[in-house]
């Protein structure tokens, strides 16, 4: 079960702002102040010649992790688009916890604590002035398509929207956004779903393995192709013991320590019964012509 935060006091706005993207586009999300992750994936960016105004960050950069300034001055210098996520939100107003939707006295709200409680602690007022800066939504062009970026969902940031998420629920919030698709963050475990020409994808975390029983970490490329286009979802290996280890030297929950380094999360009490089945089942990289 999950319970989805009131954000009265930052409500989503009406019009949101647009930008046309030629090229492939890359998304990531869940950072989670891993700051190995957030450098690998800024060379494999580079690496793939995509400049950072073709990439955006799908929120949540600070969470679990060892590294919550470090991380988010690496984002803002790398100078990609980035909406906000329940974290940035929570830490940007120094909220009492991290707002992800946890259901009370879960194990995943327990856990939360304490690292919520570390990055609160660690970030400056630089870090919350760029948090609250943040918008909620970024409507993307790439070729004859329209997408919602978005947190969790258009209608709520915490929302968790996995792969088994009915389609109906999906397509509910696709037409409430007004555009063709909607690429959201926040569920941790990478997906794309179509139908009936539309789209809803989720790059996965950058910061946290997909519960696949391995180290790697996930993003995405939309890659234009004539009428269509290419959605790829992609692994990235990058140096999950030195993460692990600042982690386990800080005083951070072990569990999710442990989980960079196993690829199994210390808890799923938010996954739904299909994904709890393909816990511990290495993803594969994915290839999908939304056409």
């Amino acid at each position: 079960m999950q319970k989805d935060i009131e954000v009265a006091a930052s409500p989503a706005p009406q019009q949101h702002a647009h930008l046309a993207m030629d090229g492939p586009v890359l998304f990531f999300g869940g950072c989670y102040s891993n700051l190995e992750a957030t450098l690998a994936l800024w060379r494999e960016a580079a690496r793939l010649g995509i400049r950072p105004g073709n990439i955006v960050c799908t929120g949540d950069v600070v969470a679990y992790c060892a590294d919550p300034v470090a991380t988010v001055d690496a984002v803002r210098d790398w100078g990609v688009h980035a909406i906000m996520g329940n974290c940035e939100e929570a830490l940007g107003w120094s909220r009492d916890d991290c707002g992800c939707g946890f259901e009370e006295g879960t194990a995943c709200e327990v856990l939360s604590i304490d690292w919520y409680a570390y990055a609160n602690g660690a970030l400056g007022d630089e870090q919350r002035i760029w948090m609250r800066s943040l918008p909620r939504r970024l409507d993307i062009s790439i070729g004859n398509r329209r997408l919602a970026v978005i947190h969790g969902s258009v209608e709520s940031i915490n929302r968790f929207v996995f792969a088994s998420t009915p389609w109906a629920d999906k397509d509910h919030e696709i037409t409430k956004s007004g555009c063709h698709g909607v690429v959201g963050g926040h569920s941790g475990i990478p997906f794309s779903h179509a139908a009936g020409g539309k789209l809803w994808h989720n790059s996965g975390a950058l910061g946290m393995p997909a519960n696949d029983g391995t180290s790697r970490v996930w993003f995405s490329l939309f890659v234009p192709n004539g009428d269509g286009i290419d959605v790829r979802l992609m692994p990235l290996q990058y140096d999950a013991g030195t993460a692990a280890r600042k982690m386990r030297d800080r005083g951070l929950p072990p569990g999710y320590a442990e989980a960079l380094e196993t690829g199994l999360w210390p808890s799923c009490d938010v996954l739904p019964a299909v994904e709890l089945t393909h816990r511990g089942n290495a993803l594969a990289p994915d290839d999908l012509c939304w056409a």
